[in-house]
Protein backbone atom coordinates (compact mmCIF):
# COMPACT_ATOMS: atom_id res chain seq x y z
CA UNK A 1 0.00 0.00 0.00
CA UNK A 2 1.32 2.96 -0.90
CA UNK A 3 1.65 6.00 1.78
CA UNK A 4 0.25 8.94 2.21
CA UNK A 5 3.52 11.08 3.48
CA UNK A 6 0.92 14.32 2.88
CA UNK A 7 -1.62 13.17 4.75
CA UNK A 8 0.71 11.64 7.56
CA UNK A 9 2.76 15.00 8.06
CA UNK A 10 -0.56 16.69 8.49
CA UNK A 11 -1.68 14.55 11.16
CA UNK A 12 1.84 14.69 13.08
CA UNK A 13 2.88 18.62 12.72
CA UNK A 14 -0.37 18.80 14.85
CA UNK A 15 1.33 16.54 17.76
CA UNK A 16 3.97 17.34 20.07
CA UNK A 17 7.47 15.37 20.00
CA UNK A 18 6.27 12.67 22.50
CA UNK A 19 3.29 11.91 20.51
CA UNK A 20 4.63 11.46 17.50
CA UNK A 21 6.88 8.88 19.24
CA UNK A 22 3.33 7.22 20.61
CA UNK A 23 1.85 7.54 16.89
CA UNK A 24 5.12 5.66 15.38
CA UNK A 25 4.73 3.31 18.32
CA UNK A 26 1.00 2.95 17.60
CA UNK A 27 0.59 3.01 13.83
CA UNK A 28 3.80 0.21 13.86
CA UNK A 29 2.41 -2.08 16.12
CA UNK A 30 5.43 -1.56 18.26
CA UNK A 31 7.98 -2.41 14.70
CA UNK A 32 9.59 0.51 15.15
CA UNK A 33 13.74 1.26 16.25
CA UNK A 34 15.55 4.75 17.03
CA UNK A 35 19.07 5.83 15.29
CA UNK A 36 21.72 6.86 16.99
CA UNK A 37 24.92 7.99 17.08
CA UNK A 38 25.41 9.18 20.46
CA UNK A 39 26.45 12.96 18.74
CA UNK A 40 25.68 15.81 21.03
CA UNK A 41 21.74 16.86 22.44
CA UNK A 42 21.44 12.77 21.40
CA UNK A 43 19.97 12.24 24.69
CA UNK A 44 17.05 13.73 23.71
CA UNK A 45 15.80 11.71 21.13
CA UNK A 46 16.87 8.43 23.17
CA UNK A 47 14.66 10.23 26.05
CA UNK A 48 11.95 10.88 23.92
CA UNK A 49 11.62 7.25 22.32
CA UNK A 50 12.15 4.79 25.56
CA UNK A 51 9.76 7.29 27.45
CA UNK A 52 7.06 5.77 25.53
CA UNK A 53 8.20 2.15 24.73
CA UNK A 54 11.24 1.36 27.26
CA UNK A 55 12.62 -1.95 25.36
CA UNK A 56 12.40 0.00 21.47
CA UNK A 57 15.38 -1.54 19.54
CA UNK A 58 18.46 1.49 19.38
CA UNK A 59 20.45 0.85 16.29
CA UNK A 60 23.82 2.04 16.23
CA UNK A 61 26.05 2.18 13.07
CA UNK A 62 29.12 2.18 15.03
CA UNK A 63 32.47 2.54 12.65
CA UNK A 64 35.03 2.08 14.81
CA UNK A 65 36.50 5.94 14.47
CA UNK A 66 34.47 7.75 17.12
CA UNK A 67 36.21 9.79 19.56
CA UNK A 68 36.90 8.17 23.13
CA UNK A 69 34.83 10.87 24.80
CA UNK A 70 31.73 9.65 22.64
CA UNK A 71 32.65 6.13 23.53
CA UNK A 72 32.88 7.06 27.02
CA UNK A 73 29.36 8.87 26.80
CA UNK A 74 27.82 6.06 24.77
CA UNK A 75 28.39 3.13 27.42
CA UNK A 76 26.83 6.05 30.05
CA UNK A 77 23.52 6.36 28.22
CA UNK A 78 23.36 2.89 27.76
CA UNK A 79 23.84 2.22 31.08
CA UNK A 80 21.57 5.03 32.86
CA UNK A 81 19.02 4.80 30.19
CA UNK A 82 18.93 0.34 30.58
CA UNK A 83 19.09 1.02 26.32
CA UNK A 84 17.58 -1.92 24.11
CA UNK A 85 20.78 -1.82 21.99
CA UNK A 86 21.58 -2.98 18.83
CA UNK A 87 25.39 -2.65 17.67
CA UNK A 88 26.25 -3.22 13.76
CA UNK A 89 29.69 -2.28 12.79
CA UNK A 90 31.61 -2.54 9.82
CA UNK A 91 32.52 -5.43 8.23
CA UNK A 92 36.28 -4.34 8.46
CA UNK A 93 37.83 -3.34 11.80
CA UNK A 94 39.02 0.32 11.27
CA UNK A 95 42.38 -0.99 11.76
CA UNK A 96 42.34 -3.30 9.09
CA UNK A 97 40.31 -0.54 7.03
CA UNK A 98 43.05 1.07 7.52
CA UNK A 99 45.46 -1.14 6.27
CA UNK A 100 44.04 -2.13 2.85
CA UNK A 101 42.88 1.42 2.53
CA UNK A 102 44.89 4.40 4.19
CA UNK A 103 43.88 6.73 6.79
CA UNK A 104 40.81 8.23 6.65
CA UNK A 105 40.47 10.37 3.23
CA UNK A 106 39.67 13.80 2.84
CA UNK A 107 36.52 14.77 2.06
CA UNK A 108 38.35 16.67 -0.67
CA UNK A 109 38.69 13.07 -2.33
CA UNK A 110 35.41 12.59 -2.78
CA UNK A 111 35.44 9.27 -4.18
CA UNK A 112 37.31 7.43 -1.34
CA UNK A 113 35.56 9.33 1.16
CA UNK A 114 32.62 7.70 -0.37
CA UNK A 115 34.05 4.37 -0.14
CA UNK A 116 34.74 5.20 3.10
CA UNK A 117 31.36 6.36 4.56
CA UNK A 118 29.54 3.61 2.51
CA UNK A 119 31.95 0.78 4.45
CA UNK A 120 31.80 2.36 8.22
CA UNK A 121 28.42 3.71 7.98
CA UNK A 122 25.63 3.00 5.06
CA UNK A 123 26.49 -0.83 4.77
CA UNK A 124 26.36 -1.22 8.97
CA UNK A 125 23.40 0.66 9.27
CA UNK A 126 21.16 -0.98 5.96
CA UNK A 127 22.41 -3.78 7.61
CA UNK A 128 20.89 -3.18 10.49
CA UNK A 129 17.34 -2.08 8.84
CA UNK A 130 17.61 -5.45 7.08
CA UNK A 131 17.52 -7.48 10.20
CA UNK A 132 15.22 -5.47 12.28
CA UNK A 133 12.84 -5.16 10.21
CA UNK A 134 11.24 -2.28 11.52
CA UNK A 135 8.30 -0.26 9.93
CA UNK A 136 8.90 3.03 11.39
CA UNK A 137 12.64 4.37 12.28
CA UNK A 138 12.75 7.20 15.08
CA UNK A 139 15.47 9.24 14.41
CA UNK A 140 16.64 12.90 15.35
CA UNK A 141 17.62 15.10 12.21
CA UNK A 142 15.83 18.48 12.07
CA UNK A 143 14.93 21.01 9.53
CA UNK A 144 17.63 23.86 10.64
CA UNK A 145 20.62 21.26 10.16
CA UNK A 146 21.11 20.76 6.40
CA UNK A 147 19.70 22.41 3.10
CA UNK A 148 18.43 18.75 2.23
CA UNK A 149 16.51 18.30 5.77
CA UNK A 150 15.23 21.60 5.34
CA UNK A 151 13.28 19.64 2.26
CA UNK A 152 11.89 17.14 4.19
CA UNK A 153 9.17 16.81 7.19
CA UNK A 154 8.53 14.81 10.05
CA UNK A 155 8.02 11.79 8.20
CA UNK A 156 9.44 10.90 4.61
CA UNK A 157 10.50 7.86 3.16
CA UNK A 158 13.37 5.72 4.48
CA UNK A 159 15.62 3.29 2.95
CA UNK A 160 13.55 -0.56 2.38
CA UNK A 161 10.54 0.78 2.40
CA UNK A 162 10.35 1.91 6.18
CA UNK A 163 8.83 5.51 7.61
CA UNK A 164 11.61 8.18 8.65
CA UNK A 165 9.97 9.53 11.35
CA UNK A 166 11.90 12.55 13.45
CA UNK A 167 9.71 14.18 16.82
CA UNK A 168 12.45 16.64 16.61
CA UNK A 169 12.35 17.80 13.62
CA UNK A 170 10.89 21.42 14.07
CA UNK A 171 13.64 21.91 17.54
CA UNK A 172 16.48 24.51 17.53
CA UNK A 173 19.41 24.05 19.93
CA UNK A 174 17.84 26.22 22.13
CA UNK A 175 14.77 23.47 22.74
CA UNK A 176 17.53 20.81 22.38
CA UNK A 177 19.09 21.80 25.33
CA UNK A 178 16.09 23.43 27.41
CA UNK A 179 14.72 19.71 27.11
CA UNK A 180 17.96 18.06 28.16
CA UNK A 181 17.69 20.43 31.31
CA UNK A 182 14.07 20.13 31.95
CA UNK A 183 15.01 16.35 32.11
CA UNK A 184 18.06 16.69 33.64
CA UNK A 185 19.89 14.46 30.73
CA UNK A 186 23.59 13.98 30.26
CA UNK A 187 25.81 15.43 26.99
CA UNK A 188 28.96 15.27 25.75
CA UNK A 189 29.77 18.26 23.19
CA UNK A 190 33.39 16.75 22.10
CA UNK A 191 32.08 14.77 18.67
CA UNK A 192 33.56 14.56 15.50
CA UNK A 193 31.84 12.38 12.52
CA UNK A 194 34.36 11.43 9.88
CA UNK A 195 31.92 10.73 7.54
CA UNK A 196 29.98 13.87 7.26
CA UNK A 197 33.41 15.97 8.53
CA UNK A 198 30.69 19.63 7.70
CA UNK A 199 27.93 19.84 9.90
CA UNK A 200 25.93 20.95 7.27
CA UNK A 201 26.96 18.31 5.04
CA UNK A 202 24.93 14.73 4.61
CA UNK A 203 26.45 11.52 5.06
CA UNK A 204 24.33 9.61 3.19
CA UNK A 205 22.01 8.15 5.64
CA UNK A 206 18.87 10.49 4.72
CA UNK A 207 18.86 10.92 1.38
CA UNK A 208 16.46 7.66 -0.34
CA UNK A 209 18.26 6.62 -3.09
CA UNK A 210 21.06 6.14 -1.33
CA UNK A 211 23.53 8.68 -2.65
CA UNK A 212 25.50 11.34 -0.74
CA UNK A 213 25.23 14.27 -1.35
CA UNK A 214 28.18 16.30 -2.51
CA UNK A 215 29.30 20.05 -2.54
CA UNK A 216 27.69 22.06 -5.16
CA UNK A 217 25.56 19.38 -6.57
Amino acid sequence: MEIDYQEINEKLNAMTPAEVVAWAVEYSGGEVICSTNFRPQEAVILHMSTSVMPEMPILWADGGNAYKETYVFAEKLMSEMQLNMKIYNPLLTAARREALFGPVPSIDDQDAHDIFTQQTKIEPFKRGLAELKPKVWLTAIRADQTEHRASLDIASPGPNGVIKLSPVYHFNDEMMEAYLAEHNLPDEKHYFDPTKVESKRECGLHVVEGKLVRKNA
